[in-house]
């Protein structure tokens, strides 16, 4: 299936548990950031990076700022991640957006978040082990104008208080079976012993 949308990752964050900036750690034979562009690119037209810090940059991909000051949270990166491709003009309806810390998602992530979408405004987002994951999915351009009025006196910085009544659809994704036993596909790398464990399940997805 033919990619319909542009990408972003989100690596804006603070990485305050980590206490070093999750996109440059070592993973695999490159980065953190290195091994979700890799994962992400197929699926879309184009790929972003939101990064607050300099270090943080892709050979050849464009990156941008949040808009809001202070890290106010993931809010903040997708909202300039929705400004940013609007301003682009490549992104007919939606944007897909992905946080860094993620590396394991599903390499059909785009498509099957797409066939749930029925109206320009529909946000697709994603679910495994019961829960939901608010960031990651399909983000509908026509959220970020409401989403600046929230972020300008939010209430709150929860994605979820934000989500409420809007139109929003998901898709379960089901968990992924490594020889270390079953994998949430959106485990998040934040502390160090995640970022071992995730380093574990790449080296088992490599043994033959």
């Amino acid at each position: 299936m033919s990619p319909h949308f542009p990408g972003v990752i989100l690596s804006g964050g603070k990485s305050s548990r980590m206490g070093e900036p999750k996109a440059l750690l070592p993973f695999g034979p490159g980065r953190l950031v290195d091994h979700v562009a890799a994962r992400l690119a197929p699926q879309v037209t184009r790929l972003h990076l939101n990064s607050n810090d300099p270090a943080i940059a892709l050979p050849g991909i464009p990156s941008f700022g949040d808009r809001f000051a202070e890290f106010p949270g993931p809010l903040a990166g997708i909202h300039a991640s929705l400004r940013y491709i609007a301003a682009t003009g490549d992104a007919p309806t939606h944007g897909a957006i992905v946080p860094v810390d993620a590396p394991f998602f599903p390499i059909d992530l785009v498509a099957r978040l797409e066939a749930v979408l029925d109206g320009p405004d529909d946000i697709a987002l994603t679910m495994s082990c019961g829960r939901m994951h608010p960031v990651m999915g399909l983000w509908p351009l026509s959220v970020a104008e409401p989403l600046e009025s929230w972020l300008e006196n939010p209430p709150t910085l929860k994605v979820r208080a934000f989500l409420d009544g809007l139109k929003v659809r998901t898709v379960d994704f089901p968990a992924i079976a490594t020889i270390l036993g079953e994998l949430d596909p959106f485990f998040n790398v934040n502390t160090r012993d995640d970022l071992e464990k995730a380093r574990e399940i790449l080296d088992a997805f490599k043994s033959p």
